[in-house]
């Protein structure tokens, strides 16, 4: 199985990789992080790979317009998720091009492809989760007529999508993806903690796609775009304190925007995501770290234990003491 992409007009190959087949299983989690550093692009690519799934994870700042040749000789079915930035692929065996704006997934079948991939310039992100079609096939819905159509294209082995629209990724996706890159875990653990993420994240595109939900909210895509800038920066500064004029001045927006925006897209308030985070986070340092209820308690921002153990029983019920026994 092999991947090609390459620049043509300067005849320079970017990334060339042998891939085991998907039908060999191997235990054994291989990671690699790829830093991108060519013609105006600064970022990286990570992969995981186990068992015949293999998770790509990009994260870049193109400085212009990019296009790149791609070929491939395999078969797979690929979960995408364009979590940034725009892209396009044209190919022969799809009879339109392929486009994704930010915060879009669709699920794709790809069978020996050659073409071209286009990302405009700015901040590119994405994820894709490439399954074989063997184990894909045990997950698909029976009688539902877009499933049992895409059903169809895998036998006769043309390439498709699943959906003719995109789906707007939603904020349980988002999560799994965030937990799918940051895993910890080694080993047997880390590998039946990312089949069982994988599973999970097929499992609500599948149930979004069987109920038709998409985003149909009042938000234009510019404040939605900023509101999700907004729980990025959450994410990476977990510990910090920011009032939510702070927040809201961080993406050009105002304070009743991003309390509308944050509450209709992810369904909490902001400082009530936040602590949801905080909280996750704390029991993963007093779990799988060992850390003691005062060296998390520090790390959270919070100025006493006691703030910190009211803040944990509010989220799971019990004190952190309770938890560690």
């Amino acid at each position: 199985m092999n991947l090609k992409l390459y620049d043509k007009t300067m005849d320079y190959v970017l990334m060339e990789k042998v891939y085991p087949h998907p039908s060999i299983q191997n235990d054994e989690i291989i990671e690699t992080v790829m830093h991108l550093e060519h013609f105006g692009v600064n970022g990286f690519y990570k992969e995981i790979l186990f068992n015949g799934i293999h998770i790509g994870y990009g994260n870049a700042n193109l400085a212009k317009e990019m296009s790149l040749g791609f070929e491939t000789n395999f078969e797979t079915i690929e979960m995408h998720f364009a979590i940034k930035g725009k892209s396009s692929a044209s190919t022969d065996k799809f009879r339109n091009e392929v486009s994704f704006e930010s915060q879009r997934h669709n699920i794709i079948y790809a069978n020996g492809l050659c073409g071209e991939m286009k990302w405009e310039k700015d901040i590119f992100q994405l994820c894709e989760i490439n399954l074989s079609p063997q184990f894909f096939k045990r997950f698909l819905p029976e009688n539902h007529p877009i499933f049992d159509c895409f059903r169809n294209t895998l036998e006769k082995q043309n390439s498709s999508l699943l959906s003719s629209q995109n789906y707007q990724i939603s904020f349980q996706m988002h999560q799994i993806i965030h937990d799918i890159i940051n895993c910890e875990r080694k080993g047997l653990f880390k590998r039946m903690f990312l089949e069982a993420k994988v599973i999970e994240l097929l499992m609500l595109q599948l149930e979004q796609f069987t109920n038709n939900e998409s985003y149909t909210g009042s938000l234009k895509k510019k404040d939605a775009d900023k509101i999700y800038a907004v729980r990025e920066f959450i994410m990476n500064n977990i510990h910090s304190t920011h009032s939510l004029i702070d927040l809201a001045h961080q993406v050009g927006t105002n304070e009743f925007m991003l309390k509308k925006g944050f509450k209709e897209l992810f369904g909490k308030t902001v400082f009530g995501f936040w602590n949801d985070i905080k909280m996750d986070q704390a029991k993963i340092l007093l779990t799988d770290h060992q850390l003691n209820i005062g060296e998390v308690s520090h790390q959270m921002g919070y100025q006493n234990q006691r703030s910190f153990s009211a803040a944990f029983k509010r989220k799971f019920g019990v004190l952190p003491s309770q938890f560690k026994k």
